[in-house]
């Protein structure tokens, strides 16, 4: 899945433009989670934790890639060599070699806006999916419950205007919705089960946003990465109004994804608290 029309234009100048994010300023450079590094256009498990180490350089350092994971490409210039996902072909960074950091003596140099990270260590793939069903914080509560997910991530997404803030959104000036972002395993959970457990947990007959929460920002919105997943959130809503149930959820093509403020993310768990909106029956 190349997941390039959901990335922010900072992440795009990196994976498609081969930039370099300034030094020490990237979230993995001094992160020490165990767990895999993945190709953050296409999901695609690039490193371990147990490579990762500390160079002083600014940048995170990997001395070993999963194997056939990594592609190497020699500079024009035929000074560096650049590593690159060996499937979608973003932009990593460099490969170093020479400098005895460790026994490998290699160092793998990769900007943090190229990676994603989830806490598996033995995940070789993923795949993404997009949800809007109210506030976030509930959303994002039941999601995180199911074996398979690897990585949820709340923020905002069908607007227009790039960085938009959480006063912007709950204000309507935006356009956007409140959305989560779902990384999973397909190998351990299909999209369609994603998308099925989506309409159980949420009110999706709501037109006006989620049970007391009303505005545009949280309507019920399935995005789509492809036709493959439009044609399974389509075929599901057929199946739900053969069941005599109506259906407002809107099926849209993916835009920007934009990661809310650190403060939305994990809400309920950061503090001890249960959805209000949101609550779980079986459907389908």
């Amino acid at each position: 899945m190349n997941k390039a029309t959901s990335l922010p234009s900072t992440v795009l100048e990196v994976v498609r433009n081969k930039g370099t994010e300034k030094p020490f300023s990237g979230e993995f450079d001094k992160f020490g989670e165990v767990g895999s590094y993945l190709c953050r256009q296409c999901g695609l498990a690039l490193f371990r934790s147990s490579s990762k180490f500390h160079s002083g350089c600014g940048w995170p350092s990997f001395d070993e890639e999963i194997p056939n994971a990594v592609k190497r490409l020699t500079d024009e210039d035929g000074r560096r060599v650049e590593i690159l996902c060996a499937r979608c072909h973003s932009h990593l960074g460099h490969v170093f070699y020479g400098e005895e950091h460790t026994a490998t003596n290699t160092r793998h140099c990769v900007n943090s806006l190229s990676l994603d990270f989830v806490t598996d260590l033995e995940v070789k793939d993923t795949e993404e999916a997009i949800y809007a069903a109210g506030c976030f914080w509930g959303v994002e509560h039941f999601f995180k419950q199911l074996p398979g997910v690897l990585k949820t991530q709340v923020g905002y997404s069908g607007g227009e205007s790039e960085y938009p803030n959480y006063q912007e959104v709950c204000n309507g000036v935006s356009g956007h919705y409140e959305v989560l972002r779902v990384l999973y395993d397909p190998t351990k959970i299909s999209y369609k089960k994603l998308t099925q457990f989506f309409f159980e947990i949420h009110n999706f007959s709501q037109n006006n946003g989620q049970g007391p929460d009303i505005g545009q920002q949280y309507l019920s919105a399935i995005f789509y990465y492809d036709a493959w997943q439009q044609d399974i959130a389509n075929a599901l809503i057929k199946q739900l109004r053969g069941m005599n149930k109506e259906v407002t959820t809107k099926v849209l093509p993916v835009k920007t994804f934009w990661p809310a403020e650190d403060a939305h993310q994990d809400y309920y768990a950061k503090h001890d608290k249960l959805p209000y909106c949101h609550r779980y029956q079986a459907i389908f």
